[in-house]
């Protein structure tokens, strides 16, 4: 039994213009600071967010011009830029009414996104940690400077620019075509917590190939019906992760071959259900099963199996 995915999965979701003719058009990014909004992400990937919503800053606040570090995010439909600036967290002034906020580190939390905030903060982690790994060229090892407004980094004695690396990763829910599924736990997880196989794609590898081979050094099933389900950039620091279905017979036993996962086992859909009624491992469940936040992929996909 084959299903797809009932939302697209939070941090894939389109809420602001990307607008990449403006990463190259000095003139245009420098007219616009003066209305333009800025998102602070802090040294631990945190950002803020009131309401379901990022905070944004005014930019002006910050410099009367681009800062030579922020990275350019897109353009939002009231025509203002966002841009993207690694900065500790400074909480909103009291304008006189209640004000709740929250310190959120999107890898973990379960706060709900807006469309705009989702592709903000996906958009701008991306970028600010790619730029903090490739800082030297990887030819010859000299400093690197930012160009295209975030968006590339060019070496001073070439002028060869490279561009954001983004590393490929499967991730796959195994079912036996039926009511069952098999979630796994790796060694560095709490008890309880369990989640679906993964694993970045290898050099001459089809995503398909991928799915296959994990599984069976992970858990030493062999799977078949490979089909895609959708996919989410997941930016700590840089991968693209690709959903995945399989099929597998549940007679197989499992082989931890190498050694990442620690136990699995296959669930019902009805203890799926009432792990997921539950709420996620960031929460105070008391569940026997504690499953991924709401803004991973991971989580989408168990929720569209479980109530498919």
């Amino acid at each position: 039994m084959s299903f797809t995915l009932r939302n697209i999965p939070v941090l894939s979701r389109v809420g602001a213009d990307r607008a990449d003719e403006l990463r190259t058009d000095i003139e245009a990014a420098a007219a616009g600071w003066a209305q333009a909004l800025l998102l602070r992400v802090d040294e631990r990937n945190q950002v803020l967010v009131v309401d379901g919503r990022v905070l944004l800053d005014p930019a002006a606040g910050f410099s009367d011009i681009p800062l030579a570090d922020a990275v350019f995010l897109g353009r939002l439909a009231d025509g203002r830029h966002v841009w993207a600036v690694r900065a500790p967290l400074q909480p909103p002034a009291d304008d006189g009414e209640a004000r709740g906020f929250s310190v959120v580190d999107p890898r973990r939390t379960s706060v709900p996104f807006d469309d705009v905030s989702a592709q903000l903060v996906a958009t701008a982690l991306a970028l600010l940690n790619w730029h903090e790994r490739a800082r030297f060229s990887p030819v010859d090892g000299s400093p690197t400077t930012m160009s295209r407004a975030g968006w590339a980094r060019r070496e001073p004695l070439s002028g060869t620019e490279e561009f954001p690396r983004i590393d490929p990763a499967v991730i796959c829910l195994v079912h036996d075509g039926a009511d069952r599924a098999v979630l796994a736990r790796q060694r560095v997880w709490p008890p309880r917590l369990f989640s679906l196989l993964a694993g970045f794609v290898e050099a001459g590898e089809s995503f398909e190939t991928c799915v296959a081979r994990e599984v069976a050094e992970e858990i030493g099933l062999t799977v078949g019906d490979v089909r895609y389900l959708g996919s989410q950039p997941w930016p700590f620091p840089r991968s693209l992760m690709v959903g995945f279905e399989a099929v597998a017979d549940p007679g197989q036993e499992f082989s931890f071959r190498d050694g990442e996962i620690a136990e699995a086992a296959w669930f019902t859909r009805d203890e799926v259900r009432a792990a997921l009624a539950e709420g996620d491992w960031s929460s105070d469940s008391t569940s026997a099963l504690l499953l991924p936040g709401t803004i991973s992929i991971a989580r989408e996909i168990i929720e569209s199996w479980a109530h498919g």
